[in-house]
């Protein structure tokens, strides 16, 4: 296992105030082995873990990582700008991590043309961000990264109870926060319901009805949207479960508190079985 620290470059610094914020990736990275298979190459999962964009939680950060790795994927989890910020900092720092990881994907053991970005709320937000504005839309990141737009497109998107959008159901922390004072008063940029097109990646949401921090409304819009551009999508509404559930189990729970539900557990399970569906190959991670 190969577990490091990398510190994302800032290419944007100079267009952007990022009010000191170095965003960072931390990789869980399996070896080859002469044994098993020196020639294997994985699908990686970059997770951006929620908060409103207010920090990262811990609780949606390694342990979603780990889970991965028990599953055959690479993993990373990025630590992306929070406030205070100015747009679109963040999602600077999340087509960061993509084109990093694909330039290094030889050397981790990784397929680059099986990135899948994943979030949660708030780092659902971004997952889903860089999902509509990978490909040059509105001509917004390439004011501010010069890389080629295929470098820095994830393949697929993983969005958990995700915050979607800035209208009426929005999670306003988290757009107030991801906004910023000079892009304040702009939630055109960052409703994503309203941004997608045919060149949205694939894309796996789950949420649940008692959700009551970020309302349904949000995947419901989104999944809609991406039907509508007949992308590929799947999506998992369960009927219990609050806010916020990481993985759902013991391992992600807070003592007294929770959150546990059993039920929603099976996300990973599900999203595992999508991933080989989606590139057709059931067998991929027994190679």
């Amino acid at each position: 296992m190969v577990h490091e620290t990398i510190k994302l470059p800032v290419n944007y610094k100079e267009k952007l105030d990022t009010h000191g914020h170095e965003p960072y990736l931390v990789t869980y990275l399996m070896d080859n082995y002469e044994s098993l298979d020196l020639q294997r190459k994985r699908p990686l999962v970059i997770i951006c873990p929620g908060g409103g964009y207010e920090y990262q939680s811990v609780r949606e950060a390694e342990p979603i990582a780990v889970k991965m790795n028990s599953m055959g994927f690479q993993a990373a989890v990025l630590y992306y700008s929070c406030a205070p910020m100015e747009f679109p900092s963040a999602l600077c720092d999340a087509a960061e991590a993509v084109y990093y990881a694909r330039k290094h994907a030889d050397e981790w053991h990784v397929d680059a043309n099986r990135i899948i970005l994943a979030g949660f709320s708030a780092g659902a937000h971004l997952a889903a961000s860089l999902g509509v504005y990978w490909n040059g839309l509105n001509g917004l990141l390439p004011k501010y990264l010069s890389y080629k737009s295929e470098d820095i497109k994830p393949n697929a998107l993983m969005l958990g109870y995700p915050v979607i959008t800035a209208g009426e159901y929005a999670h306003r922390g988290s757009i107030v926060n991801v906004l910023g004072e000079k892009a304040k008063g702009h939630e055109e940029y960052v409703s994503l319901e309203k941004l997608v097109t045919k060149d949205v990646p694939p894309t796996f949401i789950w949420h649940t009805s008692e959700d009551q921090a970020v309302p349904t409304q949000n995947s419901i819009f989104f999944t809609l949207a991406l039907q509508e551009n007949h992308i590929p999508v799947e999506y998992h509404l369960f009927q219990k479960g609050l806010h916020g559930l990481a993985l759902a189990t013991e391992e992600t729970s807070v003592p007294g508190k929770g959150p546990i539900q059993n039920e929603c557990a099976v996300w990973t399970d599900l999203f595992n079985t999508w991933v080989h569906s989606l590139w057709g190959d059931r067998d991929l991670f027994l190679r």
